[in-house]
């Protein structure tokens, strides 16, 4: 067992980045509620403004585009309930709202709320065995009838496959659909330009990308209608009342700054520990196979995500076991009153319900190093032989 825990979960979340935490730590001890307007209210809305103006110009938005929340959760609920409600005056109660069947429950949950509630025609569009969008099934769903939004993650957090979002926005524009992309997992990883892309709304989080947890932003037009959740003190142009945390937000426009500056070198360096990484688990686990796109196709896939299947295995035990041996990573597949559950994604992506429970998913972030490789790779092969050992 290695002396240090390995730490391959960097899709769940990252630690922060320096900047980050300096900046974090620097304005705890400040005082003044940013919506005051007496001197160190002023201080505070300075510190917000400046950081809404460092996100737009990292993420290629306006600054009064940029709406804070508390995350990428509550980003997505404001997108698809927000943008819904709002087209709903238009289109009429049921209008239908249309997403891919990989989406992150953070968008799946609210969707299928609002079908419960009878708000919403849902329909659920669906994807290849690499888990890529079906571009010809969401064509003919925005022809059938009237559609509120098109919501399509930017890059799988599973299984890491880039979802072709210039196609997407190009088919919801022809029947002039507003079009929300969940970036959690993009930015920082991926080349993400919010007016270049088209798309009408963005979710960003910034512990995905090395800030702080409990603070995010949904990126939306100022052109696009929404309808707030959250009703109080009309803070954020009135889209999403609430007090603001300015030492939080002001770490997040750190992070964001440096994540999206060094992009382009943080993604070769981890593309490189994960392809090693792969090849090196299939050496020792010759069944061993990864989902999603292939390696070898450049954009395809997130460049620090390896999400592998282990025939014959549960996955919550393979995570169980490397965890005893100071590994950490995640099967990405949901857990229900302690029984495991396939991964809808999966599913989705045409495997059997068996196969959807026996992956991991490693993922590769800043502190990744090859000796995390090398522990990984040292401990997979037991691990797996005892995995397969307990379901005989």
């Amino acid at each position: 067992m290695s002396e240090r825990a390995v730490y391959l979960d960097h899709a769940a979340t990252t630690p922060m980045l320096p900047v980050a935490v300096e900046v974090l730590t620097s304005h705890l001890r400040d005082r003044g509620n940013a919506s005051s307007l007496h001197a160190s209210g002023r201080r505070a809305r300075r510190v917000v403004e400046e950081s809404r103006e460092t996100i737009a110009q990292a993420l290629g938005c306006r600054p009064g585009e940029v709406v804070f929340t508390s995350g990428g959760t509550e980003a997505d609920n404001l997108a698809v309930k927000g943008i819904h409600w709002s087209r709903t005056a238009a289109l009429g109660e049921g209008a239908r709202l249309i997403t891919s069947a990989v989406e992150h429950h953070a968008v799946l949950d609210p969707v299928h709320w609002l079908q419960g509630a009878g708000q919403a025609e849902v329909r659920l569009c669906g994807v290849d065995a690499e888990g890529r969008l079906d571009l010809d099934e969401l064509a003919r769903l925005l022809a059938e009838r009237p559609v509120s939004l098109v919501s399509v993650m930017w890059a799988n957090n599973e299984v890491g496959t880039v979802q072709p979002i210039e196609a997407v926005v190009a088919l919801a524009a022809e029947h002039g659909v507003p079009v929300h992309t969940d970036a959690v997992q993009a930015v920082g990883t991926l080349p993400v330009d919010f007016a270049a892309s088209g798309v009408d709304a963005m979710t960003v989080s910034a512990h995905k990308l090395g800030g702080p947890v409990g603070v995010g932003a949904l990126v939306v037009r100022r052109e696009q209608g929404i309808v707030p959740l959250v009703h109080g003190g009309g803070q954020e142009r009135d889209v999403r009342s609430g007090t603001l945390d300015v030492p939080a937000i002001a770490a997040f426009a750190a992070a964001v700054e440096v994540a999206v500056k060094e992009q382009s070198t943080h993604a070769a360096r981890v593309a490189e520990l994960r392809d090693d990484l792969v090849r090196r688990i299939q050496q020792v686990v010759p069944d061993a196979h990864l989902h999603g796109a292939a390696l070898d196709v450049p954009g395809a896939r997130l460049p620090g995500n390896a999400h592998l299947g282990f025939p014959g295995c549960e996955g919550d035990s393979l995570l169980m076991l490397l965890d005893a041996r100071g590994v950490e990573c995640s099967t990405g597949s949901a857990c229900s009153a302690g029984v495991p559950q396939p991964s809808h994604v999966l599913l989705a992506m045409g495997s059997s319900a068996d196969d959807a429970r026996h992956s991991l998913r490693f993922s590769l972030g800043h502190t990744s190093t090859a000796a995390d490789v090398d522990a990984a790779v040292e401990a997979i092969a037991p691990v797996v032989d005892r995995a397969r050992a307990a379901r005989r």
